[in-house]
């Protein structure tokens, strides 16, 4: 497996006091590259490039006819926040803990935004706007992050590394009916896209909603094209072209059903384009420069590879922790055998799907099989297409492929020949020509969990206790020392960046520190200190002594001495399921063990996992005292349990209290039980009522969907639409 164990790593802070270490250049002379990514919002590889003859992208596939179309380029996760923190630290979310979306997340020490290396290394790094990394980015990731922040900015004759992402065709834009996006993509006359002419996947119904949607997606990306040819445009204009290696991607699959939050082909897999000028060719690639002219590229590339192959364009060595590696430059590795993926909770609605791709094939581990694929998320729910897709269901009217989406439970694996079928709809678990290549690939899935130390089978509230377990951390104002004409500066916080930043600097902008300053007379000297997912520091200057320690000592979750065999423990209890029914003497006994996620585990698997015929009486004994567990993931799975075993006297009161844990994710494990609960849910329906104006919107989302089904029992509202699920 060529993707690197996460190890402890060292502080980052440390490497870039020292400078971070250089690569050797090849090319004789010529200074460091200009990097630009373009990047945009919720697109598959729907372009003129890469052959969709409905497509209307002119700029891009323009650009494309002198760069390398990337033909398996792939995120790690079907949606934007746990895609983007992947890309910034280098790291897969399910490795350090920012794989729920929209989770608050804190990395380790040792991780940091790979743009702090860049910085250090003497690159002028600007944003243009997106963050969305699961974590509130630190100060010292970028010199600008803003909606103006550009590379026009940067002092004379620095290299810069720019961002500039897009939104106009996020999955929001497809189904807008905003009037001046209409009007901007009316002004488009005759490359606005007819509806009639949309090519449609299998599992889309054929309806106008449908391809409207796919008219519109379309529609987006050709708004978006202008753009790029903008930026483009501008580059050319300051006479930087020659001087910048441009990168084009997407950051996830379509913003359409069965697209994003998904992690099959139509999810995972983003356009990416990669301009070499000819300058640099013999520096990125000094065995074959001229592969770098244009062409084609089928090895697989991922989001984990984004950053180290930054660093080795930019002549930077990455970092040892990174979990990608090159594709490009002076560190380029051979490529790799698999690439990994996975999905957790999305919005409000929780799933656990891991997995793993080779070049032909695809491998699928549901580690909630319980739950069906056609979940409601709220904020999906409002693309017409979905709406459509939801009525046809209940009337009946789906064929087989459009069905299966609403199977009310998921196989426990999945493997599909991608090259015979694309949109992967044929399941070959059960096919014995395909059994050796389902055990290499779930071989490889449980190698990939194991190295990387996934952390998804520690239910979020459990997790988040870890995670705030001293509450939100500041970093420790830094010390200032000056030495004769220089000034030394230090952090005690572990993972902490030093920042800093003149009197007179009208721009605000706030430097990273790497190395001793000069002094300058009568210029007062402003310091603070940084780190993903805790407050700055204090901000000091150069006349304080700084230096205090306001830190509280904490482990992180992903360096707790018991983390490996607990996760060990963990995925062995997992490999049970396949023969559930022959388990239930292992769960019983775990509902004793230590660890409270080996606990709520063995509740679950009892609970939604062994044949109901199974199930004895004495069980709602063994689960009872649970029901006053130290762990809230537990007492919930025990309650869920009970409520639907007839215990609801008991069990429902717990649930009900939940809904006022200071935790929103306890609070969303509670309301998401009783949601599934149905009718059972009527004696809390004034709680659930009340949680619809939850300060977590994730919750009043479950609390709002809960209360209309209720409502039918309560006969207070026409009867629930069948088509929406539970």
């Amino acid at each position: 497996m060529r993707r690197r164990t996460f190890l402890k790593a060292g502080a980052a802070s440390a490497a870039l006091l020292a400078g971070g270490a250089s690569l050797p250049l090849s090319a004789e002379g010529v200074k460091q590259p200009n990097i630009l990514w373009i990047s945009a919002e919720d697109i598959s590889p729907d372009l003129g490039c890469y052959g969709d003859e409905y497509a209307v992208t002119p700029n891009i596939d323009t650009f494309a006819k002198t760069a390398i179309r990337y033909e398996r380029a792939y995120s790690h996760s079907g949606v934007c926040a746990p895609s983007r923190s992947g890309i910034i630290t280098g790291m897969y979310p399910t490795s350090i803990g920012t794989h729920h979306m929209r989770c608050k997340g804190i990395p380790p020490a040792g991780v940091t935004c790979f743009t702090e290396y860049l910085r250090a290394a003497g690159y002028y790094c600007t944003n243009n706007r997106k963050t969305d990394y699961q974590f509130a980015p630190p100060l010292s990731a970028w010199d600008e992050s803003n909606g103006k922040a550009h590379w026009r900015h940067r002092p004379e004759e620095t290299p810069f590394f720019s961002v500039f992402n897009f939104t106009v065709c996020h999955e929001s834009r497809v189904r807008s009916r905003d009037p001046k996006l209409l009007a901007q993509i009316e002004a488009l006359g005759p490359d606005k896209h007819d509806p009639v002419q949309a090519t449609l996947p299998p599992y889309h119904a054929d309806t106008p909603a449908t391809r409207r949607d796919w008219a519109q997606y379309h529609d987006v990306i050709t708004l978006m094209d202008l753009k790029v040819g903008d930026i483009l445009a501008q580059l050319e204009a300051d006479g930087l072209a020659e001087d910048t290696i441009v990168w084009f991607w997407g950051d996830h699959g379509r913003g359409l059903t069965r697209g994003k939050r998904w992690l099959y082909e139509s999810g995972t897999r983003i356009p990416l384009l990669v301009h070499v000028p000819e300058k640099y060719r013999a520096w990125v690639r000094p065995g074959d420069p001229e592969s770098l002219a244009s062409g084609v590229n089928k090895d697989q590339v991922c989001f984990l590879d984004f950053a180290p192959t930054v660093l080795s364009l930019a002549g930077v060595a990455p970092p040892a922790y990174f979990q990608g590696q090159a594709f490009l430059g002076q560190a380029e590795a051979p490529p790799p055998a698999y690439i990994y993926g996975a999905r957790d909770r999305m919005d409000e609605t929780y799933d656990l799907i891991r997995t793993v791709r080779d070049k032909r094939f695809r491998y699928f581990r549901n580690y909630m099989p319980y739950v069906t694929y056609a979940q409601h998320i709220e904020y999906m729910d409002e693309m017409p297409m979905l709406q459509d897709l939801r009525r046809l269901h209940g009337e009946g009217k789906l064929n087989a492929d459009q069905e299966k989406w609403f199977a009310p439970r998921k196989p426990l694996e999945e493997l599909y020949d991608v090259e015979a079928d694309p949109h992967e709809l044929n399941n070959l678990v059960e096919d014995p020509k395909y059994h050796d290549v389902l055990l290499r690939l779930r071989k490889a899935h449980l190698t990939w969990m194991e190295e990387t130390g996934d952390v998804g089978l520690i239910s979020e509230p459990e997790y988040d206790a870890w995670k705030w377990r001293d509450g939100i951390q500041t970093v420790d104002t830094p010390s200032i020392q000056r030495n004769g004409e220089r000034v030394a500066m230090a952090v005690s916080t572990p993972g902490a960046t030093i920042i800093y930043r003149w009197a007179d600097d009208t721009s605000g902008h706030w430097r990273l520190y790497s190395q001793p300053v000069p002094w300058r007379d009568g210029v007062a000297l402003r310091v603070k200190a940084s780190r993903a997912g805790f407050k700055d520091s204090p901000e000091i200057t150069a006349s304080e002594k700084g230096g205090t320690s306001t830190t509280k000592p904490s482990v992180h979750p992903v360096d707790r001495d018991d983390l490996k065999p607990l996760l060990a423990e963990l995925r062995a209890l997992r490999a049970l399921d396949a023969v559930a029914n022959d388990s239930v003497s292992v769960y019983l006994d775990t509902l004793a063990a230590p660890e409270a996620s080996m606990r709520y585990w063995a509740i679950v698997l009892l609970h939604r996992m062994v044949d109901p015929a199974l199930r004895k009486p004495a069980w709602t004994d063994s689960f009872l005292p649970l029901l006053q567990d130290d762990s809230v993931a537990v007492r919930v799975a025990a309650a869920h349990a009970l409520c639907d075993w007839g215990r609801a006297e008991k069990a429902l009161p717990v649930l009900e209290i939940e809904l006022s844990n200071a935790s929103s994710s306890a609070r969303l494990f509670a309301i998401t039980a009783l949601l599934q609960l149905g009718e059972t849910a009527r004696p809390v329906f004034p709680a659930l009522k009340k949680a619809t104006n939850d300060k977590s919107g994730d919750v009043a989302k479950v609390s709002r969907h809960a209360v209309a089904r209720l409502r039918m029992f309560l006969g207070t509202a026409p009867p629930i639409d069948v088509t929406r699920p539970i």
